[in-house]
């Protein structure tokens, strides 16, 4: 059988092909004609020539890329991949390049930078996976509990705990067949990221002899990672905010032209050399790439004063775990898929599967080194001893699941492997929504769009005992303990919340105390958003109350304080008009010419939509994907995803975004015969 494209009205491609490398090159060619800008902007990142395509302002991304060797980790990763999964990733990059210029004649933009499309190696899909998930595990963290610990002291780290909620948000559970109406499993959830356009979840199936797979696929990557529905068995993730990255600070020192590295044992020898980044419209700039016995450096050099490398899994083994995918989409069964998932790496995911025999999984799966505590805080010296890696942690967490398993990057499966959880929030309030009825999959999107702040529950509290305000001041407390807690778009309340927990988290980052890292300790942009004070603060701001004294404040004071300068403040408006949708771009002006809505939701609801502070303003962080899988039928299932299908200018570039605001899901579509074939 030659290979056929068919589209559901919603424009998501539905590949059938007759073997896996046939539908290998399919999924490629589709990634290309539908995403062409995407994957090429994605490929330039992940070899650090972005600044060739956008100038200067994309220079730090690139030095960075290059200082902690994205390419070179890929061909490795790639060189150790099996020969069956090596094969499968040429033909997906054959796809690729067979239609990367029929898809960029389809994309204006690479028009308005002057780009034309470049030729994928088979490690490519490697690299994009890399670098999307090089900053995830939160590394950056460690820099920030660093700054602490050199400007308050070790023992200050704690009030500044919670640093999961920069990354966190995502969601998943699962109801085992006695807990819904058709007596099969129910898997459910969303993944939460900074909303890109176009999205980086793709909606797509994949057909051939071998498998029949819906799910999200990552544009750029072959297959289906993270969340797919075979028919008889369907997986979900979420982000185990495991901790498998270190950094380490380095003395480092010139032997002429070689540059040594200060360990344990003494002084070593460092593998240094020079690489040259084109920049548009400016000079090329030299970047010193330096890589010790621990890593790659990412902050200074030889020369500098403070030079810090990063150990990560992929760079020490060689290995992204993409041995499992092909084994994961030929799964029937839970105990295949726990077979594929032993072999993954990186990143560090809680698994939910279940299957329509009803069995059911519950687990981690990844690799997390062994390694003394300090590694996990703040960067260590690489000069001293007990620093190193001992392995990686195994087996596995896991635990049987009797009726309901909920993820949702908090401190649960997950605990042992990490110190950056989110708060259980999140969690808490999808056991309560889930009680003991039984489901139905229509009936479970009423879940992802619950926006009751369980957050706002400590600062509330503490508001109650407030007195000595002014009459102004009186109504706005009452005002707050009187609402009904929903981060709803069109709620004045809840903004005047929003108001008063920000208010609180102003004074408190310009305590004198604080100063010290009121500025961002200098280290590249790309980090600044993990040492902006005033987020930091308010991720904490739990913890900091607890302290009836934070900071040497008098806490019913400060709260008195809030409350007066929200009360004397401008007019109230609608929690959306603050609060809206605002995705990356690689080309900002076309996200401002766009009129985006209004967003419901807030940090620790179920629906987690956070305004997020970046060297260039404001993203927003929210579900990347939705999705509903049924094991009693497949085609019960539903998805969605913010935007539309398609990455091109068209009827599927943004269709589906009034669904994803209302929080509507379109149907999975499994009939062929429903399908429009492309000729």
């Amino acid at each position: 059988m030659s290979g056929e494209t068919y589209r559901d009205p919603w424009g998501i491609p539905h590949l059938r092909a007759g073997s896996v490398l046939e539908l290998a090159f399919m999924q490629g060619r589709n990634a290309a004609i539908d995403r062409a800008w995407q994957i090429e902007v994605e490929r330039h990142r992940f070899e650090g020539t972005s600044a060739a395509v956008f100038g200067a302002e994309a220079m730090s991304w690139d030095k960075f890329a290059r200082q902690v060797r994205l390419a070179d980790t890929a061909r490795g990763c790639f060189s150790a991949l099996r020969h069956e999964t090596k094969t499968w990733f040429a033909a997906y990059v054959d796809g690729v390049n067979s239609g990367l210029q029929a898809g960029a004649r389809n994309a204006p933009q690479f028009a308005v930078v002057g780009l034309r499309p470049g030729e994928w190696q088979p490690w490519t899909p490697l690299g994009i996976w890399l670098s999307t998930h090089i900053l995830l595990a939160g590394f950056p963290n460690k820099l920030w509990r660093g700054e602490v610990a050199r400007a308050l002291g070790s023992e200050a780290i704690g009030s500044f705990a919670m640093g999961g909620r920069g990354v966190a948000g995502s969601n998943g559970w699962l109801l085992v067949g006695d807990r819904t109406l058709l007596g099969k499993p129910i898997l459910a959830g969303d993944p939460h990221r900074v909303i890109e356009d176009p999205g980086v979840y793709q909606q797509i199936r994949l057909s051939c002899a071998e498998f029949d797979v819906v799910g999200f696929a990552v544009p750029g990557v072959p297959g289906v990672p993270h969340f797919g529905h075979t028919g008889r068995v369907a997986w979900s993730i979420t982000h185990a905010m495991a901790d498998c990255q270190d950094v380490y600070r380095e003395r480092l020192r010139r032997r002429g032209s070689a540059v040594e590295a200060l360990g344990p044992d003494g002084w070593e020898p460092a593998d240094v050399h020079v690489e040259t980044v084109t920049v548009a419209g400016g000079e090329p700039v030299e970047v010193e790439v330096v890589e010790t016995a621990r890593g790659p450096l990412v902050v200074g050099g030889p020369d500098d004063t403070e030079a810090l490398s990063l150990r990560y899994p992929p760079r020490v083994c060689g290995d992204l775990g993409f041995d499992a995918l092909l084994p994961l989409m030929r799964a029937s069964c839970v105990a295949e898929v726990d077979a594929a998932l032993d072999k993954w790496v990186d990143p560090v995911n809680v698994v939910l599967a279940a299957d329509s025999a009803g069995d059911v999984l519950y687990r981690v799966a990844g690799r997390v080194p062994v390694r003394a505590r300090k590694n996990q805080l703040h960067p260590v010296p690489a000069w001293e001893e007990g620093h190193a890696w001992q392995g990686w942690y195994q087996p596995m967490p896991r635990e049987t699941v009797e009726s309901v398993a909920v993820m949702a990057n908090h401190a649960d499966l997950a605990m042992p492997l990490g110190v950056d959880f989110a708060p259980a929030y999140r969690a808490d309030r999808i056991r309560h929504l889930l009680g003991e009825r039984k489901w139905s999959a229509a009936d479970m999107a009423s879940i992802h769009m619950d926006t009751y702040a369980g957050a706002a529950a400590p600062l509330l509290r503490l508001l109650r005992d407030v007195t000595g305000l002014s009459a102004e001041a009186v109504d706005l407390r009452d005002r707050l303990l009187n609402w009904d807690r929903r981060m709803q778009a069109d709620s004045t309340d809840a903004t005047e919340y929003a108001r008063v927990r920000a208010a609180v988290v102003r004074r408190l980052a310009e305590h004198p105390a604080l100063a010290p890292l009121a500025e961002p300790a200098p280290y590249p942009d790309i980090f600044l958003p993990w040492l902006f004070l005033t987020p930091r603060v308010a991720a904490g701001l739990d913890n900091l109350l607890a302290d009836e004294a934070p900071l040497g404040m008098d806490r019913t004071e400060l709260l008195r304080a809030a409350l007066e300068d929200v009360a004397a403040g401008p007019g109230t408006v609608p929690w959306g008009t603050l609060h809206k949708l605002s995705p990356w771009t690689a080309l900002p002006q076309a996200r401002d010419a766009l009129p985006w809505p209004d967003l419901s939701g807030d940090s620790e609801c179920v629906l987690s939509t956070t305004r997020i502070q970046d060297i260039d303003g404001h993203l927003t962080r929210g579900p990347a994907a939705r999705y509903i899988w049924d094991l009693a039928a497949r085609q019960n299932s539903l998805w969605i995803v913010p935007l539309g299908a398609s990455g091109v200018p068209g009827p599927h570039h943004h269709d589906q975004l009034p669904l994803w605001e209302r929080g509507e899901l379109v149907p999975v579509i499994t009939d062929w015969g429903r399908l429009r074939k492309e000729t």
